[in-house]
């Protein structure tokens, strides 16, 4: 049964290709969701998926790609709707800064 969470990253996460980095992780890992960087400097994401596999998933966030440097990751559980914010038809969407 898959499940929604909704991921917060705060640390130096834009300008280092964060975003595209986690939507690379995440599609590798078959998740469906979103990411998309917020005007307070963090990154959000929400992922969809095997229990276990979002598990590996924020452990990937903590680490993030090698010119970030990760302060903290919060999750949380989220809804259908949080995962609806997609474009219809893609599984895992790189949203616009909110």
């Amino acid at each position: 049964m898959a499940v929604v969470t909704h991921v917060s990253i705060r640390g130096r996460v834009q300008g280092v290709g964060y975003r595209a980095w986690a939507a690379d992780e995440a599609r590798r890992r078959g998740l469906e969701g979103w990411v998309r960087n917020r005007r307070d400097g963090s990154v959000e994401a929400v992922l969809s998926g095997a229990e276990d596999v979002i598990a590996d998933m924020l452990a990937a966030c903590r680490r993030g790609p090698v010119s970030a440097r990760v302060d903290a990751v919060d999750a949380n559980p989220a809804n259908n709707d949080m995962l609806n914010l997609r474009p219809a038809g893609e599984r895992f969407a790189l949203l616009p800064t909110l």
